[in-house]
C-alpha cells in the first residue's frame, strides 16, 4: 500500500512537471508593459468632471499554482492626473492615483503559438497630491472590481510578447466645502502593450 502511494505521488510530480514544461519554464513571470488608460468618465456632481487619458509605465508580476491559474499583482508608480470641468471649461486641478490591481487568471491552453488568458479581481486606488481649486477635495482611496483578457505570444526561449486589456473600476465622491456634491466614476479601459519572462 505504502509503494502504491509511493508510486502515485511520484507519478502526480511528474506529471505536473511535464505539464509546466509544456506550458512554459517555470511559474514566475515579470511583464514590462506600456499602458494606455482611457478614462470612462461618469460624473454625477454636473460639472461634467473627468481626467485626461495617457500612457504610463507598468510592471507587474504573476505566479502560476498550474498550468491554467496564476495570479498576477500590476504595479506602477504614483501617475499624475488633470481634472477638468466641461460645464466651467476649465481646470479643476491635479492629483496623484497609485492604483496596484491583483488579478486571479486562467489561462487556456495553447492554441498554437497564442496563450490566451481571462482573470477577475481588485483594484485599490489611492489618491494623493490632490491640488484642486479651494474648497474642493476627493476621497484619499477607491476599492473596485477588475476584468481582464489577454494573450501571451511566444517570441524567444522565456520570452513573450504580451497583449492586455482591463476594466478596471475607480470612483472616488466629490465634495465642496466639505459637502458631497456627487461622484466621479473614471472606471478606466486600460490598454497593455510589452514584454513577458517566465522564470
Amino acid at each position: 500500500m505504502k509503494k502504491q502511494v509511493i508510486v502515485a505521488a511520484v507519478l502526480a510530480a511528474l506529471a505536473a512537471s511535464s505539464a509546466f514544461a509544456q506550458q512554459a519554464d517555470g511559474p514566475w513571470q515579470m511583464r514590462v508593459r506600456a499602458i494606455h488608460l482611457d478614462s470612462v468618465d461618469k460624473d454625477s456632481t454636473g460639472l461634467g468632471l473627468g481626467i485626461n487619458d495617457k500612457w504610463l509605465p507598468e510592471v507587474d508580476f504573476s505566479y502560476y499554482f498550474t498550468p491554467h491559474w496564476a495570479a498576477e499583482l500590476v504595479l506602477t508608480v504614483p501617475q499624475k492626473q488633470t481634472l477638468t470641468s466641461s460645464v466651467l471649461g476649465a481646470k479643476v486641478g491635479t492629483f496623484k492615483h497609485l492604483p496596484p490591481t491583483l488579478t486571479v487568471q486562467y489561462h487556456f491552453l495553447p492554441t498554437g503559438s497564442i496563450r490566451p488568458y481571462v482573470g477577475a479581481g481588485l483594484n485599490y486606488t489611492r489618491f494623493s497630491s490632490e491640488k484642486l481649486l479651494p474648497g474642493v477635495d476627493i476621497d484619499s482611496s477607491s476599492v473596485g472590481g477588475a476584468l481582464q483578457v489577454g494573450v501571451d505570444i511566444p517570441v524567444a526561449k522565456n520570452l513573450y510578447l504580451n497583449l492586455d486589456l482591463k476594466k478596471v473600476f475607480i470612483d472616488t465622491d466629490v465634495r465642496v466645502a466639505g459637502a458631497k456634491v456627487g461622484t466621479l466614476k473614471v472606471n478606466p479601459v486600460l490598454f497593455g502593450v510589452g514584454l513577458g519572462w517566465r522564470f
